[in-house]
């Protein structure tokens, strides 16, 4: 069963007081390593750390994700820790006990005490870096973590955005199964609201590079401001430059002086839940397996929470089989689950591939095969393309359909290992010249140069295609001379490739209508007959289709049957559109152009009248502050740039909240060179130039440089400083 991303995104809850925790031995050694690193922040506020080790790099590198945003820090380590209740209350109680069967603190401390020396020195100054930014802004309260413990980094390893693995299971599976009654009147509710989680990555070939370099094209879909961007460097080899994911020490996107990585979400299937047939033996539960009983292992789980400003908890039984926990029950079958959340060669492997120097190197870390959550998209200086789909992808056998809960009585349903890196889906220098990945079948990455889908078992790709990959196919199999604005233009198409699809039964149920109801509606279908099919904020057609297109998906796209089948978005857009009654699809129009008649006077509304940026200090969206407008929309539609947006509480327009983040081109020449876009701007701070000096270009796609060299960041400083200063 392919991975469920679980992904925790709560309003911030008042604050409560807690005393920190650093010792007069602790503040001496992070006073003398404060001192060893310099920080220089240049006027777009990124920092740009420098060092002599690579342990002194991590630590100024926390204490400037603090400073920039410790709140977003500590939010990812409270998830990652099942402890968001402590911070947001009983509601998340359920959220929280799903991550503690999914991810073992036990287990990471454990590997934190056997790591070599030199990854130890990394994870001690991981913490230390947070702690020190506590302890010199006693300002600053954290609503739970007040000290920071180095093992904490071994909880979140690949750098997804606050990923757990639950092989399907969800939050409400783990309620119905532990809750009992336990929580009065709480009951599990999805959340509703669009959370971003794809990404977009080209790798261009010197082929189809204007200079003869390989370029690679990063773009990551995540909600607003969840990455920083940085630069690290260490007199032990580290010059990285990318996006990190806060809390975290490594660079998750980007580059060095030799290669660069791109990483999307993988539906790769690295993660299966096991149907466990269980039986009760006087007060104590068995489980079948292999015609014998064996007995089920609970433990208890403390839940903490916070209720009317004090710490209140609840202790659940935990249950677990030899496949691991139980996440559920389903036909009377337990669920259990077995899955690689967390270890420790993930983040070594998450640290050593930014520090590859060939593609032999790069091959080498990430033949660790721990990463559970990622495909690669990989250039370097030589000339290399590549990419990987997922790396930790268990052997399992083929026969066996692995997108449902599998028999959990019988060795047959058992891993095998581990596939090594060249057994995974995989394409090295296609002779297309172009790789693209847009969390969709690898089996379309390269064009005529793609991976073969009868040489791997259907559970490493069982992922259909989407709108996203079809564009991208388009645009790069007959690119000729790229230069890096000529990629990010092709990266910033704003085609809208799933229109292309549905409006033309539309067009057929309007030809087939009485001459009336043409007469009457023969404006609105000439602009949308002619519509180029692209989204901008001046088209009122962009208006109309994109709230035609929410209605019809919400109501009349089919029903996937297991989260595979729902990756299949092309042809189940596809079967919407053909099997949808043709006068349901207009009518569903029909009501769309009465309620902007009924709302604005008119349905001729340009996309970009409610469609709005805006970045709020509070939080909270108000249609009578400024805002700019969006010509883009989110990329169920096949937009390459994605721009999720919806009504906010209170408000008439649309305010984006996911989609794009960082972003970034890059050429590896014989000096690198890149441009760069980040949601906003680097600050947190609305006081800041910083805030929101890059919101338009980031609107239109028009990337700063990138400041790769010491020499050029020298030029553009305008803050030099140890931490702590």
């Amino acid at each position: 069963m392919r991975l469920k991303i679980g992904f925790l995104w709560c309003l911030l809850l008042p604050v409560f007081a807690f005393a920190q925790r650093l010792s007069k031995t602790d503040i001496a050694r992070c006073e003398a390593e404060a001192k060893s690193v310099t920080i220089i922040r240049d006027n777009w506020g990124v920092p740009h750390i420098y060092a002599k080790t690579d342990a002194a790099v991590v630590f100024g590198l926390l204490y400037s994700e603090c400073e920039d945003n410790f709140k977003g820090v500590e939010r990812n380590y409270l998830n990652v820790l099942g402890r968001t209740a402590e911070a947001d209350g009983e509601s998340a109680v359920y959220n929280d006990l799903l991550m503690r069967l999914a991810e073992d603190t036990t287990d990471a401390i454990k590997d934190y005490q056997v790591c070599q020396p030199y990854f130890k020195n990394l994870l001690n100054a991981f913490a230390d870096g947070v702690n020190y930014y506590l302890y010199k802004h006693p300002d600053v309260k954290p609503e739970v973590l007040t000290y920071f413990k180095p093992w904490y980094a071994l909880m979140f390893t690949d750098g997804s955005v606050g990923a757990t693995i639950t092989g399907g299971a969800t939050v409400g599976d783990v309620e119905r199964f532990y809750g009992k009654d336990k929580l009065s009147g709480y009951r599990y509710k999805p959340n509703d609201d669009l959370i971003e989680t794809g990404s977009n990555g080209f790798a261009i070939a010197p082929s189809k590079s204007a200079t003869g370099a390989a370029m690679l094209y990063i773009n990551p879909h995540v909600p607003f401001y969840f990455r920083s961007e940085v630069e690290l460097n260490s007199e032990e080899g580290l010059h990285t430059y990318g996006a990190v994911t806060w809390g975290q020490f490594f660079v998750y996107q980007g580059f060095n002086e030799h290669c660069g990585w791109m990483h999307t979400t993988s539906n790769a299937d690295v993660a299966d839940l096991y149907a466990e047939a269980i039986s009760k033996s006087g007060n104590d539960w068995t489980y079948l397996y292999n015609n014998q009983q064996r007995p089920v292992t609970s433990k208890k789980e403390i839940v903490k929470y916070i209720k009317n400003g004090q710490i209140q908890q609840y202790t659940f039984t935990t249950y677990y089989t030899h496949h691991g926990p139980v996440m559920g029950s389903r036909d009377g079958k337990w669920l259990t689950l077995k899955a690689n959340n967390r270890s420790l060669p993930a983040l070594v492997e998450s640290w050593q591939i930014t520090k590859a120097k060939t593609f032999d190197e790069y091959k080498a870390a990430m033949s660790l095969v721990s990463n559970a959550t990622n495909n690669t998209v990989y250039a370097d200086d030589k000339g290399n393309t590549a990419l990987w789909y997922g790396n930790f992808v268990p052997k399992r056998d083929p026969k066996i359909d692995w997108t449902l809960p599998v028999d959990g009585t019988t060795p047959a349903t058992e891993w095998q290992g581990i596939h090594k890196l060249d057994e995974i889906v995989h394409v090295y220098d296609p002779e297309s010249g172009f790789i693209q990945n847009c969390n969709a079948t690898p089996y379309a990455a390269a064009g005529k140069s793609s991976p073969d889908r009868n040489q791997y078992p259907a559970y490493m790709a069982p992922d259909g295609q989407n709108f996203r990959g079809v564009a991208a196919i388009g645009l790069l199999k007959e690119a000729k001379k790229l230069t890096l604005d000529s990629l990010i233009a092709k990266g910033y198409d704003k085609h809208l490739a799933a229109f292309d699809v549905m409006l033309p039964p539309l067009f057929t149920v309007y030809e087939q209508s009485d001459d009336k109801f043409k007469d009457d509606y023969a404006d609105l279908f000439k602009e949308l007959q002619a519509w180029d099919k692209r989204a901008s904020t001046t088209s009122v057609v962009t208006t109309l289709a994109v709230l035609w297109g929410n209605a019809m998906m919400a109501e009349q796209l089919p029903r996937a049957k297991t989260v595979e089948e729902g990756t299949y978005a092309t042809d189940r857009i596809a079967a919407m559109a053909k099997n949808t009654n043709l006068k349901t699809q207009l009518n569903y129009l029909l009501k769309v152009v009465k309620e902007l008649e009924n709302k604005y006077g008119t349905w001729r509304v340009p996309w970009g009248n409610i469609n709005r940026y805006q970045r709020p200090a509070d939080g909270v969206f108000d249609d009578k502050k400024p805002s700019m407008p969006v010509g883009q929309v989110s990329s169920a539609f096949g937009q390459l740039p994605s721009y999720v947006s919806k009504q906010m509480p209170g408000t008439e327009k649309r305010y984006g909240y996911s989609g794009n983040s960082f972003v970034a081109a890059v050429e590896f020449g014989k000096r690198i060179k890149a441009k760069s876009i980040i949601t906003g701007g680097q600050s947190f701070d609305p006081a800041s130039k910083n805030y929101t000096d890059q919101a338009k270009m980031y609107i239109d796609g028009q990337f700063k440089d990138v400041l790769f060299y010491k020499e050029d960041v020298l030029k553009h400083a305008e803050r030099t400083y140890h931490p702590g200063e």
